[in-house]
């Protein structure tokens, strides 16, 4: 049995984790209203474009675009956004798993696919893994600009119209809850859906359809990347507050285990004196 000293240190320690697991929560807790604003808040920007984008897709038959067109798939790509830090619950093992199970289904070899990956832990288990990377970015802030990603998205865009990869993936953690992110594959490129789409509004042109679309579509791929990793942010922030929360009742709960023994082992200690003094004085009667 611990002694009372050792039962006393254990109890500072947990305290002294609770504070900083606490402090996590409330940190993470902060980060995700932002990454929630600021994700909400260009859903209508890529909105309008996918809008603008589908209505010439659907109406006009004399254009087209390399985008729009699928092609025999000789080599896939996936564009895989994890975080940089851990202590956020399942966050990057479920996506991972996820990921490489689903790649293992799809393809023979290594051969077949790549990788443009974001974030540190991500690249790293693919690392182990053999599998190819592409690009990587890895330290992304809290708080990431397009610009931080400019040069990915430019990279993923033109591996596809160089016809370097012939499908282009994206997969990412899609932010429902604080509780609750859910591993999402999206197929960024080609995008064969948007012909497809009921459009509600009609647009003109200037100076013509086909000049509007060979501008919008590359920069609609690229605001589908900026738009996951904005997701992304607000789930990995989400999972973060929730496992510290989980972490901080987790001390609670060792804490009053340890007060519960300490009280017991120094009530047994007293018991101990007291049976000893008297022991004593009944010795020298």
């Amino acid at each position: 049995m611990a002694s009372l000293r050792e039962i006393k240190t254990r109890i500072t320690s947990t305290k002294k984790t609770k504070q900083i697991t606490k402090a996590m929560e409330m940190v993470s807790a902060a980060k995700l209203n932002r990454a929630q604003s600021k994700a909400q808040s260009y859903d209508p920007y890529t909105q309008k474009i996918r809008d603008v984008v589908a209505s010439i897709a659907s109406s006009s038959t004399d254009v087209s675009h390399p985008m729009l067109e699928e092609r025999p798939v000789k080599k896939t790509g996936y564009i895989v956004i994890s975080s940089d830090r851990g202590l956020a619950g399942g966050y990057n093992s479920s996506l991972m798993r996820d990921f490489f199970n689903k790649v293992d289904e799809r393809h023979n070899s290594t051969d077949e696919y790549g990788v443009i990956v974001i974030g540190r832990i991500g690249r790293d288990l693919l690392k182990r893994r053999g599998v190819p990377i592409f690009s990587e970015i890895t330290g992304l802030g809290d708080d990431p600009s397009f610009n931080d990603i400019k040069n990915l998205t430019r990279t993923a865009v033109d591996m596809f119209a160089n016809e370097e990869v012939d499908q282009l993936y994206l997969w990412y953690n899609h932010f429902v809850s604080p509780i609750s992110q859910i591993v999402t594959e999206t197929k960024l490129l080609p995008l064969t859906d948007l012909a497809e789409e009921n459009v509600k509004q009609s647009y003109e042109y200037e100076p013509s359809e086909e000049v509007i679309l060979q501008q919008l579509l590359p920069q609609y791929a690229e605001s589908l990347i900026y738009g996951a990793l904005l997701d992304g942010k607000a789930s990995e922030f989400g999972a973060r507050m929730t496992a510290m929360s989980s972490a901080t009742d987790n001390a609670g709960n060792i804490i009053d285990e340890l007060t519960l023994s300490y009280n017991r082992a120094r009530q047994a200690a007293i018991t101990q004196e007291i049976s000893e003094i008297v022991g004593g004085a009944a010795a020298q009667e």
